[in-house]
């Protein structure tokens, strides 16, 4: 910064005296040693003036307070406040650690009141002086009223009374009477009380009135003088004349003290001068003069308000290398600046310097340390320094909550972000919009629209309504939700507070292609060309994609050509590969793509523009000179790809097609994905014709093969498939292990077992090198098949080969060996795998469970239940159902009622499997009522009994020959609205049957006869009915239907088979 003239000298302020020559003494004979003493007389203390003439001892001394150690602590208090105010400046405080006791304090004002520090007439004299005070200029009469002490107080007296005026027309008149006193010599120490005195209350013009009084009585201004009239000046906000002053003072050589120029400094920082801070520092350190705390503070704080960081942090480590503490303030100043310039690594090591000095920092400190972690995602030291905040109980204000509901929001903690704005709105602290759309947008990083939109309603309602930003958060709210019309209403008003910014623009954009209005995209991106809505990267990639697919070549080259002049665009790949092609000449455009790195997003949507527009010489063009450089077929590749994972299965082919025809070939692997891609779609042809260029090729991999096979699959074609991979392994082809896996699954699910066996067979026999997955799918078809040894011969295979198994491996084979009876190898599966350290999952062991169920190894199956549950895998409803069932047909239905309970606390509720096997449970057990009082539970949950459920009851009743029971639950069945199945009127006629019921089975059957198809055990039942009854003739008659219908005839049946059973046992 240039030196500034600060003024003019003053014309009150005379020149420096000139230095008058020693006069030479006579030599001395009597040479005398110089003795120095090492106590000197204070220069600034009040005395009458002469030097070398002390003060006599008083004929009447002072006498003694009461007690001695006061004397010591209140002489100790001065000389320390003396110091603290001459280093400290304006800042100087009293200390807390000197304090009297209250007997100490009574003593001492008892003194004061007693003339005993001054002596009495001295406090008279003070008393007189102060009695003025209030009264008008017409009524003060200084000389009236001090007659009484003229002759009684020496020179040091006067000014203590002067000292100890408190208004400044009493000094002032004081100070007239005491000029016209014998004992009365001018010194500078008088006339710096007087300027100190007017300086306090603003009376400037009296104070430089008395500066020019002095210097005409001949008193040469010192440092004293001059500070206390700069530090009026700087007081009272009288800059200009103060840098007068300041300038005369310089010139005189005069170096003043600490504490002034910190008054100075103090005074222009609260005007915000601070370029004149900056300079007046600058020339106290050429001066030399020690800057204290409070002066580093004052300059680092200007310093960085006028944008000088790096000096303010260099003059920040020049304060800590003096060996000064930094207040926390300033420590909060530059930790603040570091983040905003994002010098991360500056801001923590302040923190850190600080918390080593052991200052606490303040909320605002640690509100930019928060917004430092936030923006560089250092979330986890965001949370300690909230945590050490609270330990060190540092007041959380609605900012710093504001930026921990961000953070949760970002960890994905939403929940915790939701509890911490409930909090703020608990305490009364939520006043801010900032606080309310901070947990608006982690609701919409939830994907909880209508959180938001509640958030910002209630904002609303409490009219906290004002900014840009709101309405920005209230469009994305909108936009996320898909409401067009609320959308269109948000940016309209947006669009009136000023110019619409570039990501609200992008969010309407791509509102509109989600919901396919290419129009209204279109119409809106040349609106906001029109109104000079500054694109950002993403705006312009968005606003570029729409034209593109639209096939809009002149609109795209015109946004291309207005967005050349953007300087944020010189370093974005996108628009330059975009710019160069369609605004650069040929050999711009060929240097570019050979020593660039080329978009290949862009080189996509300009080939998608030339292609919708009809442009195919200027696409051929392109795709010329692209396979020219070194590296143009890898980025066809690339492009090739992108267009086929957006599905823009048009242009990947048309590429590809133009490539072939150039005379090169695109990666096995992006011909598959177009495979591929076609057969998702149905369209076999295309695939077909795309596997017809490449298939003749010997360079044809299996990649291409398979996809091909796989296409066949998807569009339904499986015995195409077939036949494709006959014509290849007869050419010698090997498909490889997912070739094979396609087929042998393609075959299994259209119900051609026995082919599937023999290609599985055949790729046994020629060792071909299979994984892990292709044994699963042979095991899998197998075990569909039926083909149990077969799946267990497969098996034996792997793992004699070294194949590691997998989890769906070893289920694959639990249900092999299930389904085969051999559960001593279902435990070997089990203990194989777990030996092996592969975790089975619940499916896996619900599996075992089920087979273990239906062997009647209930215990087992208990154990195994347990252990999964040890092994922390928690059972879901399907596995409850399993073991519930289990137990309902071991009929243990105390363990069947506990685990129905604990489903329901683990948050299962229960299904209509559930109640059947709550229902099979107390049936076995034979306890009627219960059951069917469970399938009245179950209606009013509102889960529907099925036949089953009403079908256990019906067999139970009918086992235990209690027909009218029967009866009733089968109307029961029937009010229900359900349609009895052919178990429950099996059921029923059995009944019938078994208990000699013979009328009631014979009109039970001719009830339901029509209803139900042709059934050999109903029809065989019903005639052996008709014989026991003697109607031979119907019996005769359904017999010749049976016969007809070609139903064998159950001869075996006996009517009241039980009731026999029954007699014989009880003889």
């Amino acid at each position: 910064m240039d030196t500034v003239v600060l003024g003019l000298k003053p014309s009150f302020l005379p020149p420096p005296p000139k230095p008058k020559p020693k006069p030479s003494k006579p030599p001395n004979s009597n040479f005398k040693i110089p003795i120095k003493s090492s106590i000197h007389s204070d220069p600034w203390s009040l005395s009458d003036g002469n030097i070398s003439k002390p003060k006599p001892k008083s004929k009447n001394p002072k006498k003694p307070l009461s007690d001695d150690d006061a004397r010591r602590i209140i002489k100790a208090k001065a000389q320390y406040l003396s110091l603290l105010r001459k280093h400290q400046g304006p800042r100087a405080q009293t200390p807390k650690w000197i304090k009297r006791t209250p007997d100490q304090m009574v003593q001492y004002l008892q003194d004061d009141r007693n003339g005993r520090l001054y002596g009495k007439h001295v406090v008279a004299a003070i008393k007189t002086v102060r009695s003025m005070a209030g009264k008008r200029e017409e009524e003060r009469n200084i000389r009236l009223v001090m007659s009484g002490f003229v002759g009684k107080l020496s020179f040091r007296e006067m000014c203590t009374v002067l000292k100890e005026q408190k208004g400044w027309r009493e000094a002032r008149d004081f100070f007239a009477w005491m000029k016209m006193q014998l004992s009365y010599r001018p010194s500078v120490i008088v006339y710096t009380i007087v300027l100190r005195i007017y300086g306090q209350v603003g009376k400037i013009k009296l104070a430089e009135q008395t500066f020019l009084e002095m210097l005409e009585a001949g008193c040469e201004p010192d440092e004293v003088a001059c500070g206390t009239m700069l530090c009026s000046y700087a007081r009272w906000g009288r800059h200009k004349a103060m840098f007068s002053f300041y300038s005369a003072v310089q010139e005189r050589g005069i170096i003043l003290s600490v504490s002034v120029y910190n008054f100075m400094l103090s005074s222009l920082q609260k005007k915000s001068l601070h370029g004149k801070v900056i300079e007046l520092w600058r020339q106290m350190v050429n001066k030399g003069v020690a800057p204290n705390n409070f002066t580093y503070t004052v300059v680092i704080s200007s310093l960085v308000k006028e944008g000088f960081h790096e000096e303010a942090l260099k003059i920040f480590n020049e304060m800590n290398n003096s060996g000064h503490v930094p207040e926390e303030v300033t420590y909060s100043l530059l930790i603040t600046i570091s983040t905003k310039n994002c010098n991360w690594d500056e801001a923590g090591r302040l923190y850190e310097d600080m918390r080593s000095h052991g200052i606490v920092p303040s909320n605002f400190t640690c509100a930019s340390l928060l917004t430092m972690y936030y923006k560089n995602g250092d979330y986890s030291k965001a949370l300690s320094l909230f945590t050490e905040m609270q330990s060190k109980k540092i007041a959380v204000d609605e900012v710093i909550y504001g930026l921990l509901i961000r953070i949760y929001g970002k960890l994905g903690l939403y929940d915790d972000a939701q509890k911490t704005f409930e909090e703020v709105e608990q305490l009364g602290m939520l006043s801010d919009e900032k606080t309310y759309l901070a947990m608006a947008q982690v609701h919409l990083n939830s994907g909880n629209v209508e959180k938001a939109l509640s958030v910002i309603e209630v904002m609303k309602s409490r009219d906290i309504w004002s900014s840009r930003f709101a309405y920005i958060v209230l469009l994305q709210c909108y936009v996320m939700k898909e409401d067009l019309d609320s959308a269109e209403v948000t940016f309209q008003v947006l669009s009136k507070t000023g110019l619409p910014d570039a990501g609200s623009c992008n969010d309407m954009l791509n509102l509109y292609l989600r919901l396919q209005l290419a129009e209204k995209a279109k119409d809106f991106i040349i609106q906001i060309i029109k109104d000079q809505v500054d694109f950002d990267e993403e705006l312009y990639k968005t606003a570029i994609k729409v034209l593109c697919k639209e096939g809009m070549l002149r609109d795209a080259e015109q946004l291309t050509k207005e967005m050349g002049t953007n300087k944020s665009f010189k370093d974005c790949s996108f628009f330059q590969t975009f710019f160069k092609i369609m605004h650069g000449e040929n050999k711009e455009c060929k240097h570019f793509l050979v020593f660039d790195q080329p978009d290949t997003m862009a080189f996509g949507l300009i080939f998608t523009l030339y292609l919708r527009h009809g442009s195919f010489s200027k696409m051929e063009e392109i795709l010329k000179l692209l396979l020219e450089t070194a590296g143009g077929l890898s980025t066809l590749n690339q492009l090739v790809s992108s267009f086929i994972r957006e599905g823009d299965v048009c242009e990947a082919d048309t590429i590809s097609a133009q490539v072939t025809k150039l005379g090169f070939r695109l990666e096995d692997e992006i011909i598959a994905s177009l495979i591929n891609l076609y057969g998702k779609r149905q369209k076999l042809k295309q695939a077909q014709e795309v596997f017809a260029t490449v298939a003749d090729s010997p360079l044809c991999g299996k990649s291409i093969v398979n996809s091909m096979i796989d296409a066949y699959v998807k569009c339904g074609k499986s015995e195409e498939a077939y036949s494709l991979y006959k014509e290849l392994t007869d050419r010698g082809h090997n498909l490889g292990a997912v070739g094979i896996s396609i087929i042998v699954n393609a075959l299994t699910k259209c119900g051609k077992p026995r082919e599937a066996e023999n290609v599985i067979r055949k790729s046994i026999h020629d060792n071909m090198e299979l994984d892990t997955m292709a044994y699963n799918i042979f095991i899998k078809a197998m075990l569909e098949a039926g083909r149990l040894h077969f799946a267990a011969s497969i098996y034996e295979r792997m793992i004699s080969l070294s194949v590691t198994p997998s989890i769906q491996t070893y289920n694959s084979m639990i249900s092999v060996y299930g389904r085969g009876r051999k559960l001593d190898k279902v435990a070997e599966i089990l203990n194989t795998a777990c030996s092996l350290g592969v975790p089975l999952d619940e499916k896996a062991y619900m599996n075992i469970i089920s087979y273990y169920g239906k062997a009647g190894k209930t215990h087992e199956a208990s154990l195994l239940f347990t252990k999964m549950q040890e092994e922390g895998i928690k059972p879901g409803k399907v596995s409850y159902n399993i073991m519930i069932n289990v137990y309902a047909m071991a009929g243990l239905y105390h363990e069947v009622e506990g685990l129905f309970r604990g489903m329901q606390r683990d948050g299962w509720p229960p299904d209509s499997f559930t109640y059947l096997s709550l229902v099979r449970a107390y049936t076995e057990n034979l306890k009627y009522s219960e059951a069917e009082e469970t399938i009245d539970a179950m209606q009013k949950k509102g889960i529907p009994p099925s036949c089953a459920h009403f079908h256990l009851l019906l067999s139970a009743y009918a086992k235990a020959g209690l027909m009218i029971e029967a009866e009733r639950v089968y109307k029961k069945l029937l009010t229900t609205g359900l349609s009895p199945d052919l178990a429950c009127h099996q059921t029923m006629l059995r009944g019938y049957m078994d208990y000699r019921h013979v009328e009631e089975g014979i009109h039970f059957f001719e009830q339901m006869r029509e209803s139900v198809e042709p059934d050999r055990f109903i029809m065989s039942a019903a005639v052996h009915l008709y014989n026991f009854a003697g109607k031979k003739h119907m019996a005769e008659v359904l017999l010749g239907s049976m016969n007809n219908l070609r139903i064998p005839f159950l001869s075996n049946l006996e009517v009241g088979s039980k009731i026999e059973a029954t007699d014989v046992c009880q003889r």
